[in-house]
């Protein structure tokens, strides 16, 4: 892993240029606008009230026993906000090194800046979202101890799409059908996974291939504490640090193999 952890060792090194350059990543996304960083939030706003207001208010939709939850919009928004999070920080950081390929073939700046400034943008803004739920859904279980399995859960999805967002980003540059296959890939993400339906109403037979979406075991984990107050499953721990782990060891290759060609590339 010497070429992941030089990456480490420069991302340290530079961690404050990193905050300066992730605090202007934010600002440059909504120059110009009137409400500023204010837009980041609206989206999911609006989304986690239309789900509450059509599916638990006016329909009044039920999910079955075995669900986390009875009301439908209620689960929805606990599935959908951190599955946002992730495909906005992903796409960033896989687009990233495209973005910045003028600059890294000017300035010998390490490309991993790039792709952590673009993840960690992502990550400032939706994570305020992601800790509010857990003081609306809190009061329903009184906020019970588990609540603070949050902080981990977020710390390893931003470690999960630093990884992968980078293992893609240097795909990206490779190949720039990368971006559309992606793209493709995560809106077509959403239906393997347990962000619209409890895991409960998957066919027992076919459930394993929900764990081939990376974001299962973080969507069920929040589930689980956001909805019921439980702690997480070992299950989603382990299977949320096996990612983990194929994310460093697929990036260590791609490092090795695209050191020497990476900026002529982009």
């Amino acid at each position: 892993m010497y070429a992941f952890t030089r990456d480490l060792q420069s991302l340290w090194s530079s961690r404050r240029l990193l905050w300066v350059m992730t605090r202007r990543e934010i600002a440059a996304r909504y120059a110009g606008t009137a409400a500023g960083v204010l837009w980041a939030y609206a989206q999911p706003l609006l989304t986690a009230a239309a789900y509450y207001l059509v599916f638990d208010v006016v329909f009044a939709m039920r999910l079955g026993e075995h669900a986390p939850t009875r009301a439908v919009g209620t689960y929805l928004i606990a599935g959908m906000l951190p599955w946002m999070a992730f495909c906005e920080a992903l796409s960033r950081g896989m687009n990233s090194l495209l973005e910045a390929g003028s600059v890294l073939q000017k300035n010998a700046l390490p490309p991993v800046l790039f792709v952590a400034r673009s993840v960690l943008a992502s990550t400032v803004i939706h994570a305020p979202l992601l800790l509010a739920l857990a003081l609306l859904y809190g009061a329903h279980h009184r906020f019970m101890l588990p609540v603070v399995a949050l902080v981990p859960l977020l710390a390893l999805q931003l470690v999960l799409c630093l990884l992968w967002g980078y293992a893609l980003a240097i795909f990206a540059a490779a190949l720039r059908d990368t971006v559309q296959l992606v793209g493709f890939a995560l809106s077509v993400g959403i239906f393997l996974s347990p962000v619209l339906f409890p895991v409960a109403m998957f066919p027992a037979s076919w459930r394993w291939v929900l764990w081939l979406n990376p974001m299962t075991p973080w969507i069920t984990a929040y589930q689980s504490v956001l909805l019921q107050g439980t702690w997480p499953l070992a299950l989603n721990w382990l299977i949320a640090i096996v990612w983990i782990a194929l994310g460093a060891m697929v990036l260590e290759i791609l490092l090795r193999r695209s050191r020497d060609q990476l900026v002529d590339w982009l």
